[in-house]
């Protein structure tokens, strides 16, 4: 088993010949569950996570100024993890499919949030950008790097859905 900075290279490429084969099986649906905590706690919000290898619990506490005790991450948090996640992970794998041995790869997200719309006190967007920052060491060429973060950009799923509208479908199930 050939493994480039912690990318298993032979299942990357097995996965790809098989979705090359047949495309449905490249459509995996992804479900996430939770409950909002109704007693005064810590935790306001918790959802078993059920993956691959097994499951975890995350929880979320929104800050004070959102009625929270801040004791735990946001949802906001959750929110840039998942694209520091995605992004960084779909970087390292672009890198090794094309050879890039990397010392080093960190992320980092920002955005400026305006919470105005959120009290309903105004119309400015949340988020008007979202910045990403991945910091490279490697001793490959820059150009071969930067045709990394070319795929990276076109791949990445967090990445997609950021830059293209996807439907949302909102429903509300009344007991």
């Amino acid at each position: 088993m050939e493994r480039l900075n912690n990318i298993d290279i032979q299942k990357v490429q097995s996965t790809e010949a098989q979705i090359k084969s047949d495309p449905s099986i490249a459509k995996k649906m992804q479900v996430i569950e939770g409950e909002w905590v109704l007693e005064e706690s810590s935790t306001q919000f918790v959802s078993k996570i059920i993956y691959e290898g097994g499951e975890t619990e995350f929880k979320v506490d929104n800050p004070t100024f959102m009625g929270g005790s801040g004791s735990l991450p946001g949802p906001m948090h959750y929110c840039f993890y998942g694209l520091a996640s995605c992004y960084t992970g779909t970087f390292a794998t672009m890198a090794s499919m094309l050879g890039i041995k990397l010392k080093k790869l960190t992320a980092k997200v920002e955005a400026d949030v305006n919470f105005s719309r959120v009290f309903g006190i105004g119309d400015d967007p949340v988020i008007e950008e979202v910045r990403v920052i991945l910091h490279v060491e490697s001793d490959a060429p820059k150009e071969k790097i930067k045709e990394a973060e070319k795929l990276a950009l076109e791949r990445c799923p967090v990445v997609f859905t950021l830059r293209n509208p996807v439907k949302l479908v909102p429903k509300i199930e009344i007991a």
